[in-house]
C-alpha cells in the first residue's frame, strides 16, 4: 500500500489549490480514503473522507462549501480541491486509507499514510 501527496503549497487567502493522492497496491473502492491536516502544534484532524462502497461522505464543518473531494479509479488517484483558502487551513495534509466501514473521519483508525504535502496560505 503506498500514497503518495502532491500539490501543496504556498497561496494567498481566497486562493485555491488541488491536491492529489497517488495510490497503489490497493482498490479505492474497497477503502475509505480521507485527507487530514496538522497545523503546527495541534493534532491531526479529518478535514474530508469518503467511501465508494456504500457512499460515505464526511466533511469538516471548517471546510464545507470550500473543499472537495473526489477520485479517478483508473488513475488510482484522490483528490481536495480547496477553495477560498483562509490562513487557518495552513498545515500538511496527508492522505490515508483504511480498509474499513468506519462512519468517522477519525486518524487514529487510519492505518495507510502517505508523507504529507505543506499547505500555506498567507493573509
Amino acid at each position: 500500500v503506498q500514497l503518495v501527496e502532491s500539490g501543496g503549497g504556498l497561496v494567498q487567502a481566497g486562493g485555491s489549490l488541488r491536491l492529489s493522492c497517488a495510490t497503489s497496491g490497493f482498490t479505492l473502492e474497497d477503502h475509505t480514503i480521507g485527507w487530514f491536516r496538522q497545523a503546527p502544534g495541534k493534532e491531526r484532524e479529518g478535514v474530508s473522507c469518503s467511501r465508494s462502497s456504500d457512499g460515505f461522505l464526511y466533511y469538516a464543518d471548517s471546510v464545507k462549501g470550500r473543499f472537495t473531494i473526489s477520485k479517478d479509479d483508473a488513475k488510482n488517484t484522490v483528490y481536495l480541491q480547496m477553495n477560498s483558502l483562509k490562513p487557518e487551513d495552513t498545515g500538511i495534509y496527508y492522505c490515508a486509507a483504511l480498509f474499513a466501514r468506519v462512519g468517522r473521519c477519525y486518524a487514529p483508525d487510519f492505518f495507510s499514510w502517505g508523507q504529507g504535502t505543506r499547505v500555506t496560505v498567507s493573509s
